[in-house]
C-alpha cells in the first residue's frame, strides 16, 4: 500500500531502534516477551513520544483494553484482524499524527514570534489575549492609551497578523513558554 514500514524482534528493541518519523503510527500486539504493549505505551508517554498507537491482540483482558484506551490508544484489534479493518486504524492514525504534527508545527512558528517581542510587548500581548482593550492596559501599564495603541501595532506587526481576531485565532492554543532571563 506504499507504507513505509520497520518491525522489530522486541520492544526493547523498538524503543532503543525506532527513529521518530512523522507521519507515524505503531501496530502494537499486546502480548509480547519481556514487556507487554501497556510498558510499551508507557515508555513511549515518558519520553514523550507521541505516536498514534492501534493495538493487536488475541487474548487480552478488558481492563488491559481500557487501560490502553486511557493512555491514548487510538484502536483496539482483535485478532484475526480483517485487511481493511488495520488499513483503516492505520489511515486514521496517520491521519492524527499528521494533524498533531501540525499543529506543533504552527505552535513553534507562534513561539518564535512571540519570542521577537520585548518584555513590554509581552506583557500587553497577555493583556490583549485576556480581552482587556486599550484603556485597561494603559492603566493597567502605567501607560497612555496612545503609547498602547503604538505597542499593539507592534505586536500586531512582530506575531504577522493585522487585528485582534487574526491574533486571538493564531494564538489559539498557545501558551508561551516561559521566559529564562
Amino acid at each position: 500500500l506504499g507504507y513505509g514500514v520497520s518491525d522489530f524482534a522486541s520492544a526493547g528493541e523498538f524503543l532503543s531502534q525506532a527513529q521518530r518519523v512523522s507521519p507515524a503510527v505503531l501496530v502494537l500486539d499486546m502480548r509480547m516477551p519481556q514487556m507487554n504493549g501497556l510498558d510499551v505505551q508507557q515508555s513511549l508517554i515518558q519520553v514523550g513520544w507521541g505516536v498514534p498507537i492501534i493495538y493487536m491482540s488475541g487474548e487480552s483482558q478488558n481492563q488491559e483494553i481500557i487501560d490502553a484506551m486511557k493512555a491514548g490508544a487510538i484502536d483496539f484489534l482483535w485478532k484475526p484482524v480483517a485487511h481493511t479493518q488495520l488499513c483503516q486504524a492505520i489511515e486514521r492514525g496517520l491521519n492524527l499524527d499528521k494533524q498533531r504534527q501540525a499543529q506543533a508545527q504552527r505552535l513553534r512558528q507562534v513561539q518564535a514570534l512571540y519570542d521577537t517581542l520585548s518584555k513590554r510587548e509581552k506583557s500587553i500581548f497577555s493583556l490583549m489575549l485576556q480581552g482587556h482593550g486599550n484603556k485597561h492596559i494603559a492603566s493597567v501599564q502605567g501607560l497612555m492609551a496612545d503609547t498602547v495603541k503604538k505597542h499593539r501595532a507592534q505586536i500586531f506587526h512582530k506575531m504577522q497578523v493585522d487585528s485582534l481576531a487574526a491574533l486571538l485565532a493564531v494564538c489559539k492554543d498557545f501558551v508561551p513558554s516561559q521566559d529564562m532571563g
